[in-house]
């Protein structure tokens, strides 16, 4: 299947990284490409692309799209928490610019094997990295009762968790549960047909929050973003495009304790803590897709992008 996946807030995107076309650049969630084509093309000979993605696949993509920039553009399969890491191997100590386009993408949705989307009848994986153990089979046959409902509420956001938590236990004492298409229909079962009417497809939410769960992406996130501030130059800068409320509030309170971590008391007349902002908040609200943009990619439709800029 050919790697396809529309990049979402393209143009803000390279707008806000305001690229230099000798500087290094990191784009930390490769997919097919999309924000790295057009962040090389703007780089000289001088200029550096560091791309990262966990998924074989979407390094294969982007490897044929970038081959052009040749030795301008280096790939690394690994997860974007490692990117100091991976920047030391390639003998690099800072950048000047990183994008994020966080969670899942069109291609990844749309392969009914990776088993990411309640659209298909196919075995539970919804692993970004195909060399990771844990599957989305695994949390669902193998967490408790009340880790399945913690999961699906905390990070589906969904009303009904504790009795689909309640449904999937008790359907899994008869058999595991390992397609999307059974795991589907347990879902249904534990969300009143009222409701089912109504508030879009059943499984949209618990379907997210298992992948989350599964790729540990809120904890990366959480995890890398100090760190990833840390690795940029000065006016450097970083965009992240988040796709839900859950991401964006991460984003947003790093962002915004990067600028300002003091933590003296506010009737403290001077600052004793020591604390030195690293840098700004360059979008005080988040950029949003223009009602064209949506027209033409439905899945943008929940976008937000943010940007900071190094001291």
């Amino acid at each position: 299947m050919e790697f396809k996946h529309t990049s979402v807030l393209l143009e803000e995107t390279i707008d806000s990284l305001q690229i230099r076309p000798e500087g290094i650049y990191v784009d930390g969630t490769l997919g097919g490409g999309g924000h790295s084509f057009h962040i090389a093309s703007r780089l000289s000979g001088k200029g550096r692309l560091i791309g990262i993605d966990q998924d074989e696949a979407a390094i294969e993509a982007a490897g044929a799209r970038l081959k052009p920039y040749g030795d301008s553009v280096v790939l690394i399969r690994d997860n974007y928490r490692n990117v100091r890491q991976a920047l030391r191997e390639n003998g690099i100590g800072k950048v000047d610019g990183i994008v994020l386009d966080l969670g899942v993408s069109s291609f990844q949705l749309d392969n009914a094997e990776r088993g990411f989307s309640y659209k298909y009848d196919t075995m539970l994986d919804m692993r970004m990295d195909l060399r990771q153990t844990l599957t989305a089979a695994d949390i669902v046959n193998r967490y408790t009762e009340t880790e399945l409902y913690q999961v699906i509420k905390d990070y589906g956001e969904e009303q009904f968790a504790r009795n689909i938590a309640k449904h999937i236990v008790k359907a899994r004492a008869d058999k595991p549960v390992e397609t999307t298409g059974e795991l589907n229909e347990i879902i249904k079962a534990a969300i009143p047909a009222r409701v089912r009417a109504t508030g879009g497809h059943p499984s949209k939410r618990t379907f997210q929050a298992i992948r989350i769960e599964c790729n540990k992406e809120l904890e990366v996130l959480k995890d890398s973003l100090d760190d990833m501030i840390d690795l940029l130059n000065p006016g450097g800068r970083i965009c992240i495009i988040t796709f839900h409320s859950l991401e964006d509030r991460i984003v947003k309170t790093a962002f915004r304790r990067n600028e300002n971590p003091c933590t003296c008391p506010p009737d403290f007349p001077v600052c004793v803590c020591g604390q030195a902002s690293r840098g700004k908040v360059i979008t005080r609200k988040p950029i949003l897709p223009s009602e064209e943009e949506i027209e033409a990619n439905k899945r943008a439709k929940s976008a937000k992008l943010r940007v900071f800029e190094k001291k």
